[in-house]
C-alpha cells in the first residue's frame, strides 16, 4: 500500500480508495494546491481497507465509487458500521445525480467529480469541520446526561441518607454502650464489633453522598479519613488482577481543603491507573508529610518552599510517551475510547485551588505515577485532644435532650445517664418546651436540627424566650448548615455533626457546661 509521509504533526490522515495510481495522484495534487497537510494510505481490496480503518485510524476517507471487487458503497457501509461521524468523500467519475442522492442518504458526507477536482479541498476542510462540531457535541450531551444522571443521584441520595443515618446511629451508640462493660470481655468485644459496622456503614452512606452531590465547602480534611473513603468507594472497581496498596505516613494529619474535591480527583487518578493495567499489576497510592524547599520547584510552579502533603497514585500499566505527556491535561484530550479528556483537567483544577501543583512521571512500559502536592499550613491541636477521658464524667448536671427517632434518643438519654448527667428525654420541640414549664430551665440543652414538626431551631428561639441562658449542642448534618443569624444572641451554641460520635458528643457536653459555669449540680433533680 504506497503511502505519503506527513510533513508536520497537525498533519491530516486521509485513508484514499483508489486502483488507479494516476487518479490518486490528481486527486492528492489538489490537496497540495491549496497546502492542505496530510498523510495518506492508497488501498483498492476490502483486507487493506478494514485493517487501515483499525490501525491507520483516518480522519477522512475519500473513495471512487466503483473498483475491481470492491466498491465504494461497501467501504461507506464499512466504516459506518464503526464511526458515524468519520467523513466519507465519494471521488467519482461516474456519480450521476441519483446515485449521488442515494450516497448521501446512505451517510456519506460529499461527493467531487473527478474531472472538477477544483472543490475537493474546500469539501475536506467543510467535512473535517462540520465532522469535529459534531463529535464535540456529542460529548456536551454525553456530559449533560451524565450531569443529569449524578443530579438524580444527588437527589435519591439525599432523600435516602437521612433514614440510613437514623438506622445506623443507635449502632454507633450502643456499640459504645456496650464497651463501657471492661469487666465481661465478650460484651466489650461485642460492642467494639457494632461500633465498628455502624461506623463502617455510614462511612459508606456519606462517602457516596458527598461524592454524588459534588458538595464544595472548605473544611478540615483528616488524611486517613480521605483515603479510608477512598478505599471504600474503590471496592468493586479494583479487578482481582490488580493489587491495591496503601501507604499512609500519618492518618491523623488534618489540612485545610475539601475532602469531596480531593477524593473525587483521587478517584480519577484510581480508575485510570487500572484502566492502564488491563493485564492487572499493581496500583500503589502513598500519603506522605515532606518539606520542599525553594529550588523543587519548576518554572511554571508557584516557588513556595515549606511543608506539603504529597498525595501520589502509582501505577505498574502500559505508561505514556511523550507525545501524550504533552496534551496530557489539554481540554477533551484523551486516550480513551469512551472518554472524555475531561478528568485529568478536573483533577488539576482541584489541586490548584488548594494552592498546591501536579506532577506526572511515566514511560512506555514504565508504568504511571501522579504526584500531588498539597501546601499544609501549621495546625492547632484540635481541643478535643486536651481532654482526659475523666474528664467526660458529668456531676448530675440536668440535660434536656430533643431527638425525633426513639431509638437514637434512648441510647443518647442512657449515655449521658453512664457519664453521671440527669438526662431527660423529648421527641420533639414542643415536648421539651412541656418539659421546662413543668420542671424548669435545665442545665444544657442538646438539640436535634433535623426534627420536622418544630425544628432545633425554632426551638432554640422558643428557648430562649422561656429564658434560657445555658449552652445549646446543636445535633446537625454536616451537609445541611443550619441558619442561625437570625437568633438573638445565644450564651454558647456547639455543632455536633450527625452521626454522633460518643465521646464527641461527650466533650462538647463538657465543654458547653464549663463555658456557661454550670458544670456542677444545679439542684435536686425534678421529678417526671
Amino acid at each position: 500500500m504506497p503511502q505519503r509521509q506527513p510533513h508536520s504533526s497537525s498533519a491530516i490522515r486521509v485513508l484514499q480508495v483508489e486502483d488507479s495510481q494516476l487518479d490518486a495522484e490528481l486527486i492528492q495534487a489538489a490537496l497540495d494546491e491549496d497546502g492542505i497537510e496530510y498523510e495518506v494510505i492508497l488501498v483498492d481490496s476490502e483486507p487493506d481497507y478494514v485493517a487501515s480503518l483499525s490501525h491507520f485510524r483516518p480522519d477522512i476517507v475519500l473513495s471512487d465509487l466503483s473498483l475491481p471487487g470492491f466498491s465504494g458503497e461497501r467501504a461507506l457501509q464499512l466504516l459506518r458500521q464503526q464511526d458515524e461521524d468519520l467523513p466519507f468523500i465519494f471521488v467519482s467519475a461516474t456519480l450521476g445525480e441519483e446515485a449521488a442522492i442515494e450516497a448521501l442518504r446512505k451517510g456519506a458526507t460529499d461527493y467531487i467529480l473527478k474531472e472538477k477536482p477544483a472543490r475537493l479541498a474546500t469539501a475536506v476542510r467543510r467535512a473535517l469541520s462540520e465532522a469535529s462540531a459534531r463529535r464535540a457535541n456529542r460529548r456536551a450531551e454525553v456530559e449533560l446526561i451524565r450531569a443529569q444522571r449524578f443530579e438524580s443521584l444527588a437527589m435519591l441520595a439525599g432523600g435516602l441518607s437521612h433514614d440510613l443515618r437514623n438506622l445506623l446511629q443507635p449502632l454507633l451508640l450502643a456499640g459504645d454502650s456496650l464497651q463501657d462493660y471492661q469487666n465481661d470481655p465478650r460484651l466489650a468485644r461485642l460492642g467494639k464489633l457494632v461500633r465498628d459496622c455502624g461506623k463502617r456503614g455510614l462511612d459508606m452512606v456519606q462517602s457516596m453522598l458527598s461524592f454524588a452531590r459534588g458538595a464544595r465547602r472548605a473544611e478540615q480534611v483528616r488524611l486517613g479519613a480521605l483515603l479510608k473513603a477512598l478505599d471504600l468507594l474503590m471496592q468493586g472497581s479494583v479487578p482481582r488482577s490488580v493489587s491495591l496498596e496503601l501507604v499512609i505516613d500519618d492518618p491523623e494529619l488534618s489540612f485545610e481543603g475539601n475532602h469531596t474535591e480531593l477524593q473525587q480527583c483521587l478517584l480519577n487518578l484510581c480508575l485510570n491507573g487500572i484502566q492502564a493495567m488491563p493485564d492487572g499489576g499493581c496500583l500503589r497510592i502513598e500519603a506522605t508529610k515532606l518539606q520542599l524547599a525553594e529550588d523543587f520547584f519548576r518554572p511554571d510552579e508557584d516557588a513556595r518552599g515549606g511543608q506539603y502533603l504529597r498525595l501520589s497514585v502509582i501505577d505498574s500499566g502500559m505508561g505514556m510517551d511523550q507525545d501524550v505527556l504533552a496534551c496530557l491535561f489539554e481540554p477533551f484530550f484523551t486516550t480513551k475510547d469512551a472518554g472524555t479528556g475531561l478528568g485529568l483537567v478536573s483533577c488539576q483544577r482541584i489541586v490548584n485551588s488548594h494552592g498546591g501543583f501536579m506532577r506526572v512521571d511515566s514511560a512506555p512500559g514504565k508504568g504511571t505515577r501522579f504526584d500531588l502536592y498539597i501546601p499544609l499550613l501549621d495546625q492547632v491541636a484540635d481541643a478535643e485532644q486536651l481532654l482526659e477521658q475523666d474528664d467526660l464524667e458529668g456531676s448530675a448536671e440536668k440535660v434536656l435532650i430533643a431527638v425525633e427517632e426513639a431509638g437514637q434518643l434512648s441510647l443518647l438519654v442512657d449515655t449521658l445517664d453512664a457519664y453521671g448527667y440527669q438526662a431527660h428525654a423529648s421527641q420533639s420541640g414542643t415536648a421539651a418546651l412541656q418539659w421546662i414549664e413543668a420542671f424548669g430551665l435545665p442545665d444544657l440543652v442538646v438539640l436535634d436540627a433535623d426534627m420536622n414538626l418544630f425544628t432545633g431551631v425554632r426551638t432554640m428561639a422558643a428557648l430562649l424566650d422561656y429564658g434560657y441562658t445555658g449552652g445549646v449542642v446543636l445535633l446537625a448534618r454536616p451537609d445541611a448548615p443550619q441558619d442561625i443569624s437570625e437568633l438573638p444572641p445565644v450564651r454558647s451554641i456547639y455543632m455536633v455533626d450527625k452521626p454522633v460520635d460518643s465521646r464527641l458528643l461527650l466533650v462538647t457536653v463538657r465543654r458547653a457546661l464549663k463555658a456557661t459555669g454550670t458544670d456542677a449540680p444545679a439542684g435536686g433533680e425534678p421529678s417526671d
